[in-house]
C-alpha cells in the first residue's frame, strides 16, 4: 500500500489507499498485541492515526483509538484505557459507523471497573448496552468489528471488576451469555481468545463465589486449547495468583488448578513472554 502511494494517481484514490493502509496497519497492530509484542503494536498503532488522519476517515480514527485503548489496559494504565476510549466517542457517531461506540464504550467501562471507578464503569456499561441497540452493520468483519457475544464478554469482565455478590452473579450471567453466543454462531466467525476469555471470567465468578470444582469445569475448557493469547496467558497467571490466597491457599483443587495453569503458561506458545500488567 506504502509503494502504491508513492507513484501518481487521484487524489480520491490516494485517500482511499491511505485507508487500505490504516486497516492493514490496525490488523498487524492487533497481531503484534496477540503476540505481546507492545512496542510492535504501538507502532503500528501510530501508523493507523496517521492514516486516518490523513484521509479523514472517521470510523479508522475511532477504531484507532479503540485500540489504543486496548493496549494500554493490557499494560495496565486503566485511567490512560479510559480516556483513549472515551477520546473516541465523537468519531464513532453517524451514518457507517457500525458498532464501533459500543466498542468504545465497553472498553471505556472495563478500564474504570478494573481503575476502582465503579459508579463509572456501572454508568458506562449502560451506554454500551444503548449503543449496540443503536448499532449498525460494520465496514469490516473479524477484530474490526465487535460482535453481541464479544461485547457481553467485556461486559462480564466489568462486572466481575466492580465486584460484590450481586455484581458477581450479573457476570456470571453475561459471561455464560457470551459463551452461548460464541457456540451459536458460525465457527468460522468465532474467537477462540474471547471464549477463553469468557471462561476464565466464569472460572474468577465462581471462585469469588466459593465454587472451586464449577471453577475448574470451566478452566479444563480453557486448558484444552494448544496456545494462548498474551492477554489470555496474563488472566491465567491473575488467576493462578488468586488460587494462591486465601481462602484458596490450602484447597488441593486450588493447589492442582495453579499446577495445571503454571504448566500451560511456561510451554511454548502464541505468547511466549508476555508482560505482566502494572
Amino acid at each position: 500500500m506504502f509503494r502504491l502511494l508513492e507513484g501518481r494517481q487521484h487524489p480520491s484514490q490516494t485517500r482511499h489507499l491511505y485507508v487500505v493502509a490504516g486497516w492493514l496497519s490496525g490488523l498487524a497492530a492487533h497481531a503484534s498485541l496477540d503476540l505481546g509484542d507492545r512496542s510492535a503494536a504501538a507502532t503500528h498503532a501510530r501508523t493507523v492515526v496517521q492514516c486516518a488522519e490523513i484521509s479523514e476517515h472517521s470510523s479508522l480514527r475511532a477504531w484507532a483509538r479503540s485500540f489504543q485503548s486496548l493496549a494500554a489496559y493490557w499494560a495496565g494504565d486503566y485511567r490512560r484505557a479510559g480516556d483513549l476510549a472515551q477520546a473516541g466517542h465523537s468519531e464513532g457517531r453517524g451514518p457507517g459507523a457500525g458498532t464501533i461506540r459500543a466498542r468504545l464504550l465497553s472498553l471505556e467501562a472495563r478500564a474504570r471497573a478494573a481503575e476502582g471507578d465503579k459508579r463509572s464503569a456501572l454508568r458506562v456499561l449502560a451506554l454500551a448496552h444503548e449503543a449496540r441497540g443503536a448499532a449498525g452493520p460494520d465496514e469490516l468483519p473479524g477484530v474490526f468489528s465487535f460482535p453481541e457475544a464479544k461485547q457481553w464478554a467485556y461486559a462480564g469482565t466489568t462486572l466481575l471488576a466492580v465486584g460484590g455478590d450481586e455484581q458477581t452473579r450479573h457476570a456470571i450471567g453475561a459471561s455464560s451469555r457470551a459463551v452461548e453466543l460464541y457456540h451459536a454462531g458460525p465457527e468460522g466467525e468465532r474467537s477462540p481468545g474471547d471464549l477463553q476469555a469468557a471462561h476464565l471470567d466464569l472460572a474468577t465468578a465462581y471462585l469469588a463465589s466459593g465454587q472451586v470444582e464449577r471453577a475448574g469445569a470451566k478452566l479444563s475448557e480453557v486448558f484444552a486449547a494448544e496456545v494462548f493469547t498474551a492477554s489470555i496467558t496474563i488472566r491465567l497467571r491473575n488467576l493462578a495468583a488468586l488460587l494462591g490466597s486465601e481462602p484458596y491457599r490450602g484447597a488441593r483443587s486450588a493447589v492442582d488448578l495453579r499446577a495445571h495453569i503454571h504448566e500451560v503458561t511456561v510451554r511454548p506458545a502464541l505468547a511466549s513472554n508476555p508482560t505482566e500488567p502494572r
